[in-house]
């Protein structure tokens, strides 16, 4: 007997995670329990956060940046995976998404301390070199390390990894229609029961208010945003970005208003937003096209391009 929509059981789920939110949104049939699921999908992210937390003293993550150069660091597979996609994201956009800004993101008070003149010095006389040439993996023996000091970062990434587990969780529980998201970061599995995909809003990439740029019907794939407009410093009377450029070890200072990123997968949307935000429109959208990636650039001055 084929259910009907009045079988099901809406189910909004969430908690807090990773300075802000993650939620769930799923249907059951009549007597599910959600209680299980709420409780494994708040443990997932914990994991993650206690994990790849920059600003959590004894995450692994920081384990990792403050082990001496060439030790290596047995690390967790899940931050293993997380690491080896950011390497290969940073391959593959040629350095413009980097989780080794770990310093210049702290110097400029974008990390857990504040804005530091001497850091900011440093962050930006230092010769980088990109994480993919000096982090080494062996995925075998779950561990790494560094061949250069250098300080990662993974806030360009985790959230998006973070909703993959929570996706994960839903199909471990037999929920196979869904949409999870934490902060700007969503994937869906399935449609709604009316056989219609999630519906997602692109925000305007305004300060002063929160406002749909358009809309996008989201099925059996994940979207991220990155943007300019929600979390930045002010520096001689000028709005510096909070995305890092790796080249300089220092903010943008023309970046796209936004960059809406659409994958398979969440932690690849999440890092290739941030990647296109580095790259900005004409080479992040020739890119985009060479790999098959959908992006959406929204621009200050003249709305948006695809």
């Amino acid at each position: 007997m084929q259910k009907t929509f009045t079988d099901l059981t809406r189910h909004a789920l969430n908690g807090a995670t990773m300075g802000t939110r993650w939620s769930a949104l799923f249907y059951g049939p009549s007597g599910f329990d959600p209680a299980p699921v709420h409780t494994a999908m708040a443990n997932a992210v914990t994991e993650v956060d206690q994990q790849m937390s920059s600003w959590k003293q004894d995450s692994d993550l920081n384990r990792l940046n403050a082990a001496p150069v060439g030790i290596w660091v047995e690390l967790p597979k899940q931050l293993m995976t997380v690491l080896e996609a950011g390497l290969a994201i940073g391959h593959a956009s040629d350095g413009a998404f980097d989780i080794g800004m770990g310093d210049a993101v702290t110097a400029w008070g974008f990390g857990p301390r504040q804005a530091d003149e001497a850091r900011i010095k440093a962050a930006r006389r230092e010769r980088r070199y990109p994480a993919y040439d000096i982090l080494e993996l062996d995925r075998a023996k779950s561990r790494a390390r560094k061949h250069r000091d250098a300080c990662f970062d993974l806030n360009g990434i985790a959230k998006g990894y973070g909703v993959d587990r929570l996706t994960e969780i839903a199909l471990q529980h037999g929920i196979t229609a869904g949409l999870f998201a934490i902060d700007g970061e969503l994937r869906a599995i399935g449609t709604q029961p009316d056989g219609y995909g999630w519906t997602i809003a692109v925000e305007m990439p305004d300060l002063t208010m929160r406002a749909p740029h358009s809309i996008l019907e989201l099925q059996d794939a994940a979207v991220a945003t990155s943007g300019d407009y929600r979390h930045w410093i002010e520096v001689a009377g000028r709005r510096l970005s909070h995305t890092i450029d790796p080249r300089r070890g220092m903010p943008l200072t023309q970046p796209p208003a936004s960059v809406t990123v659409i994958a398979r997968d969440c932690m690849s949307a999440d890092a290739w937003a941030t990647a296109m935000m580095v790259l900005g429109e004409e080479r992040g959208l020739a890119l985009a096209e060479k790999l098959g990636l959908s992006a959406l650039f929204l621009q200050h001055d003249a709305g948006s391009l695809l």
